[in-house]
């Protein structure tokens, strides 16, 4: 049986906590927090307020790591040296740069698995659009959209302050909300050859990091991606994401995927199990991509989201941005 901590018991430790119980091979027996507050929590576990102590007292398997964005790396390489495995919640890290030492870190220690909580990419939906791409016969990509119009209130920012702080929070819209559409763009685009972007702030909350941002992004292949986000609608609206190919397109809106082939109707073709309750918009892959790393773990297989998985939306985001204060298309080099 799998031995598991989680160091971070904020918003998204709620949807790792329930999953982590929920697998019968596995045993929750830590948590970490510098509040105090949350000392009893989580019931049945050893509470602690300094996870380097946690790390050396407890003998782990794997780690949650939930933690605010400019401590991914610093305790993904703490658990790491310890030859502990890592969930890495979402974003990778705070920037590219951070994203590389990940990955230099993770090419180091072989032996350690680190998995990137890009959840969305097990939806069905996703899963069922990578499927009916990959057969060919809706031909070609021509192009992809990617929307997110979210709402968050300046509450959200005064609830937990470092998430308006780049040198805490990396970023704004594109960094805490659209990661996975950014994610979702390359996984099907494929490889990058240029963007341009643009980002600014539309609300007055007076904060480091972008509130909004839009980028026309072009792909190796010559299909063409426009990607545009948000946290300054009126409310959540749905994610909307689509592919636009030769002989027709494929869309997810409202964690549904339809395709229109020619001239034909719009016709459903699978919808997103969904995750109940206010934050239903996290969708309900965690647990499945969570199962899947411990079963990674218990077989030496590596069928997981690896850092440099993730690494390629990261330099996304510093293009996006770059091109931004320049006016300027960027080169993607690395991707």
């Amino acid at each position: 049986m799998l031995k598991v901590a989680v160091i971070g018991l904020g918003d998204i430790s709620n949807i790792h906590i329930p999953a982590i119980q929920a697998n019968t091979n596995t045993h929750l027996v830590a948590v970490c927090d510098i509040d105090v507050m949350l000392r009893n929590s989580v019931e049945g576990t050893t509470f602690y307020t300094d996870y380097l102590e946690m790390l050396e007292k407890e003998s782990l398997d794997c780690v949650h790591i939930c933690l605010p964005h400019h401590l991914h790396y610093s305790a993904t390489k703490a658990c790491a040296e310890k030859g502990i495995h890592v969930f890495l919640e979402k974003p990778l890290a705070r920037n590219v740069e951070e994203g590389m030492a990940l990955v230099d870190l993770e090419e180091k220690h072989k032996d350690v698995k680190i998995c990137v909580s890009l959840q969305n990419r097990l939806n069905e939906t996703v899963e069922k659009i990578q499927e009916i791409i990959n057969s060919g016969v809706y031909g070609k990509i021509i192009g992809l959209k990617g929307l997110v119009t979210w709402y968050r209130p300046k509450s959200y920012y005064d609830a937990k302050p470092w998430r308006g702080i780049m040198k805490y929070a990396g970023g704004g819209v594109m960094i805490n909300q659209a990661i996975h559409t950014l994610d979702f763009m390359q996984l099907i685009g494929g490889r990058i050859e240029k963007i341009r972007g643009s980002v600014d702030n539309l609300s007055d909350y007076g904060h480091e990091v972008e509130d909004t941002a839009t980028a026309n992004i072009t792909f190796t292949n010559g299909a063409t991606g426009l990607f545009f986000a948000t946290i300054t609608n009126a409310t959540n609206s749905s994610v909307e994401l689509q592919v636009l190919l030769e002989k027709g397109k494929l869309t997810i809106k409202d964690s549904i995927l339809t395709k229109t082939f020619g001239d034909e109707k719009k016709e459903n073709v699978i919808e997103d199990e969904k995750l109940k309750g206010s934050k239903f918009y996290y969708g309900a892959s965690h647990a499945k991509l969570i199962n899947r790393f411990y079963d990674c773990i218990e077989n030496d297989t590596d069928n997981y989201i690896h850092v440099k998985d993730a690494q390629t939306s990261m330099e996304m985001i510093s293009a996006i941005r770059r091109s931004s204060e320049i006016k300027k298309e960027i080169k993607m080099e690395v991707h």
